[in-house]
């Protein structure tokens, strides 16, 4: 716990979220940070503009202050990476899952669909891809759900014909508390519409 606080209270201190910490074999103690998000109705969602995104200087800023708070603390370790998320970046709490609304993630779920599956889909599946959205739940609470189609991609080239009916639409409502992962979907879109990964600093 040490560890998760002295890293969390130094990157919170320069005006970061932390992401996500992990230990690696050989001491490596990787650190992945994100720019705050100021939510739905900031003057740059607004506008339409794209988030802003790490940059190599704030990952070196956030690094060389964590070597100086961890030495204090007495934290053992051998090396030391910050970096920007990935584009399969996870999502930990309501902020990230609000922030990433319309985007396609994977979840895992932490015990397997059984009775609830219905038929629907397969009992013992836990893994399920689709795009997330809000939805409104009993006596003014809201929820989330993924949603998706089992239709396969067409490949390229291959015409689709516009009389063949479209595969039906599934969704999944979930809560937080049943998921054991969540994380973006690793797709890459040439269109610029997801930050290309790999920001990254090493002591």
């Amino acid at each position: 716990m040490a560890l998760q606080q002295t890293v969390e209270t130094t990157v919170a201190g320069l005006g970061y979220d932390l992401v996500e910490i992990e230990r690696s074999a050989g001491g490596l103690l990787r650190v992945t940070i994100d720019l705050p998000w100021n939510g739905p109705n900031s003057s740059d969602a607004a506008a339409g503009a794209p988030e802003p995104l790490v940059t190599v200087e704030d990952c070196e800023k956030v690094t060389r202050q964590l070597q100086f708070a961890l030495e204090v603390d007495g934290v053992d370790y051998k090396r030391l990476e910050v970096s920007s998320p990935g584009i399969d970046r996870p999502l930990r709490n309501e902020q990230d899952f609000e922030r990433f609304v319309g985007e396609v993630i994977d979840i895992t779920l932490k015990a397997p669909m059984g009775a609830a599956a219905a038929g629907q889909v397969a009992a013992n599946r836990k893994k399920f891809r689709g795009t997330l959205e809000r939805v409104a739940g009993p006596e003014g609470s809201s929820g989330w759900q993924i949603v998706w189609s089992d239709e396969p991609a067409p490949k390229p080239g291959q015409k689709v014909s516009k009389k063949r009916a479209p595969a039906p639409l599934q969704a999944l409502g979930f809560v937080l508390d049943e998921l054991r992962e969540a994380r973006l979907a690793p797709i890459v879109d040439f269109k610029g519409r997801r930050p290309k990964p790999g920001t990254l600093v090493s002591d």
